[in-house]
């Protein structure tokens, strides 16, 4: 089967922002009167903003108004965006940028498929923006992951029929999704979590241009 289109999840597999939401998280957190460890933190891999709130008012054992609860959504963002403004290249995870200029070089359809609502920022704060064709984020999307909405919706307007993508992923929803879609899905980061992937490398200093071009030609 050839590869025709290459969807890429943001957080996680282009940039690292989960530090970022970490300590705005954290910082909300030590507001409400309680501590959100690093190993909390990975419940919220792939998760919307929404949920992660749901997520960290169980944690702290915390009851919200509507009022409060949107309030907490507000500044959680603001917290994590003052973060990422000061941004540059230098936050492109290894190599990254390697795989997108071999796909750029082959005129090969480029997609984000990212739960964010920051993504076009972040995107363009490292100067990646350029390299996709199609940008599918949490401003896109009303089911999360692993619903398999905004791996669909990025095929579609990349042209490009499910079963012809290739999704990068960190988060086992995100590989989950891009199953449900019919999509190859490729595990970045640790196999044993990620184990439902189709493929999976480390990061992608694993990954050649022999085993892209394998993915092209089929």
């Amino acid at each position: 089967m050839k590869i025709r289109g290459f969807i890429f999840d943001l957080d996680g597999v282009i940039v690292d922002t989960a530090k970022y939401h970490y300590l705005a998280w954290k910082k909300l957190a030590n507001e409400l009167g309680f501590e959100f460890t690093p190993e909390q933190n990975e419940r919220f891999k792939g998760v919307s903003r929404r949920r992660c709130l749901e997520i960290l008012l169980e944690i702290g054992n915390i009851t919200a108004t509507q009022a409060q609860f949107d309030r907490w959504m507000v500044g959680k963002n603001e917290d994590y965006l003052a973060y990422v403004k000061n941004m540059d290249e230098s936050e492109i995870l290894p190599d990254v940028l390697k795989v997108l200029n071999f796909l750029k070089e082959r005129k090969i359809p480029t997609a984000l498929g990212s739960a964010s609502k920051n993504a076009k920022v972040i995107l363009e704060k490292v100067g990646l923006l350029p390299y996709f064709d199609v940008l599918v984020d949490g401003n896109s999307v009303t089911k999360a992951k692993p619903d398999p909405q905004v791996f669909l919706i990025g095929a579609r307007q990349m042209g490009v029929d499910p079963a012809n993508c290739v999704v990068f992923e960190d988060a086992l929803a995100g590989i989950q999704a891009a199953n449900n879609a019919g999509m190859v899905s490729i595990g970045i980061g640790d196999k044993e979590l990620l184990g439902e992937a189709d493929y999976n490398f480390r990061d992608f200093t694993e990954i050649d241009s022999d085993f892209l071009t394998r993915l092209i030609s089929g």
